[in-house]
C-alpha cells in the first residue's frame, strides 16, 4: 500500500517580503521536501479546518504566525500546530520555535562595548517580544559594565498612516536630544534606523563616530542603501523554518507536545573580531584560528574599510561572515555592519 504523503499548511503572511516570513518558509520547505510532505499555503487555515469534511482536505500539521482562532480551531481537531511569531497573542497556548532574543542582546552589548562605547540607546517597538527580550538583556549587560542605556518606544508599524509617521520622526527626535554623544544605539526596524541616520545629517552628528546604528534584522536593501550602510544583526531565519518542520514532524509522529518554546541558538565558532586601535580604526583578530594573540607579529593584516564590503563582527557565540568576501553562512547569527559617512563627505569606513 502507498504511503500518502502529510499535508501540512502554512500561514505566514507571505506577502511581507522580510525575513522572518520568507526565510521562515524556505527552512519549512527544505525540510518539507526532505520527508515527502505537500506543502499548502493558506493564509486562514482556520476557516480550511472549520469548512473542511473530507479526509483528503484535512491538514495534517500546520506550521503559522498563529493567532487564536487558528489555536481553538486546531486544539478542537487535534491538528498539531507550531507557531512561530513570538509577539503572537496565541504564543502561551501553542508549542513555538522563536529566535534566541537573549543570544541576540548578548551579541549587540558585546559588539558596542567593545568599540569602546560607554553611552547607549534604544528605539523599539513595546508591543514586539523579540525587541523586548533583546533590549532587556542588552540593558542588563551594559548596566553590568557600569553604563546606561536610555530606552524609548516607537510604533510597531510607522508606516501605517500619516499620522503614524509623523509620531515616528518626533517620538526619535524626542529621545535624540537625550542622548549622550558618542552614543551606541540599537534600533528594532531598518525604517528607523533610517530615520535615525537622516535626523542625525540634519543636527549635523557623524555616523558612526557620533551615533553608531544596529538596526533591525538584516533586511540587506534597507541596510545597504542609501549611504552610510547600517550594522545590522543576521538572526538565521531558516533554521528557524527548519526547526519548526522538525517540531511539527515530532508532533504529528505522537510524540508529546513541549512546555518550552525552542529556540534555535548560534553556532559556536571561531570569532573572526573586528576592535577598534587606539586611533579609532578596526584592526583585524590575528590569522592563527582568527584568535586574538599576544604577538602582534602574527596578527593579520587589516584591509582599510572603504576597500571592503560590509565588514563584520563577531560576538559570544554567535559568528558573523562578510557579505563581500565569505558570503552569509545558513543559519548563524552575525552582525554585518556597513560604511560609514559623515552625512557630507564620502563613504570612509564601517558604521559602528
Amino acid at each position: 500500500m502507498a504511503h500518502t504523503p502529510r499535508r501540512v499548511a502554512v500561514m505566514l503572511d507571505l506577502q511581507w517580503p522580510y525575513k522572518r516570513h520568507a526565510q521562515i518558509f524556505a527552512g519549512f520547505q527544505r525540510f518539507a521536501v526532505e520527508q515527502g510532505w505537500v506543502t499548502i499555503i493558506d493564509e486562514f487555515p482556520h476557516d480550511t479546518l472549520r469548512r473542511a469534511r473530507a479526509g483528503s482536505e484535512r491538514y495534517d500539521g500546520i506550521v503559522a504566525r498563529a493567532h487564536h482562532p487558528l489555536a481553538r480551531r486546531a486544539a478542537k481537531l487535534g491538528v498539531p500546530v507550531v507557531n512561530v511569531w513570538p509577539s503572537s497573542p496565541a504564543r502561551h497556548l501553542l508549542p513555538g520555535v522563536f529566535p534566541d532574543s537573549a543570544a541576540t542582546g548578548r551579541l549587540l552589548a558585546e559588539h558596542l562595548l567593545s568599540r569602546g562605547f560607554r553611552s547607549f540607546a534604544t528605539l523599539t517597538s513595546i508591543r514586539n517580544v523579540d525587541n523586548e527580550l533583546e533590549v532587556r538583556e542588552l540593558s542588563r549587560l551594559v548596566r553590568e559594565a557600569g553604563c546606561d542605556c536610555a530606552s524609548a518606544y516607537v510604533p510597531q508599524n510607522p508606516h501605517r498612516d500619516i499620522a503614524d509617521w509623523r509620531k515616528t520622526e518626533r517620538l526619535i527626535a524626542r529621545a535624540m536630544d537625550r542622548w549622550t554623544r558618542p552614543v551606541g544605539v540599537y534600533v528594532g526596524q531598518e525604517v528607523c534606523g533610517r530615520l535615525v541616520v537622516q535626523l542625525s545629517h540634519h543636527r549635523g552628528w557623524r555616523i558612526p563616530d557620533d551615533v553608531a546604528i544596529i538596526a533591525g534584522k538584516n533586511e540587506e536593501t534597507l541596510c545597504e542603501h542609501p549611504r552610510p550602510s547600517l550594522t545590522s544583526i543576521e538572526i538565521g531565519y531558516d533554521r528557524i523554518g527548519y526547526a519548526a518542520a522538525e517540531l511539527l514532524g515530532r508532533l504529528m509522529a505522537g510524540r508529546p507536545t513541549p512546555t518550552d518554546p525552542d529556540r534555535p541558538r548560534p553556532t559556536p565558532t571561531d570569532p573572526d573580531r573586528t576592535r577598534p586601535n587606539r586611533s579609532g580604526w578596526p584592526r583585524k583578530a590575528s590569522s592563527s584560528g582568527n584568535r586574538p594573540t599576544s604577538s602582534p607579529s602574527k596578527t593579520r593584516r587589516w584591509r582599510p574599510p572603504w576597500r571592503t564590503s560590509r565588514r563584520t563582527v563577531t560576538g559570544g557565540s554567535a559568528r558573523t561572515t562578510s557579505h563581500g568576501r565569505w558570503g552569509p553562512r545558513r543559519g548563524r547569527c552575525r552582525i554585518t555592519s556597513g560604511r560609514r559617512s559623515s552625512g557630507r563627505s564620502r563613504p570612509k569606513s564601517a558604521a559602528s
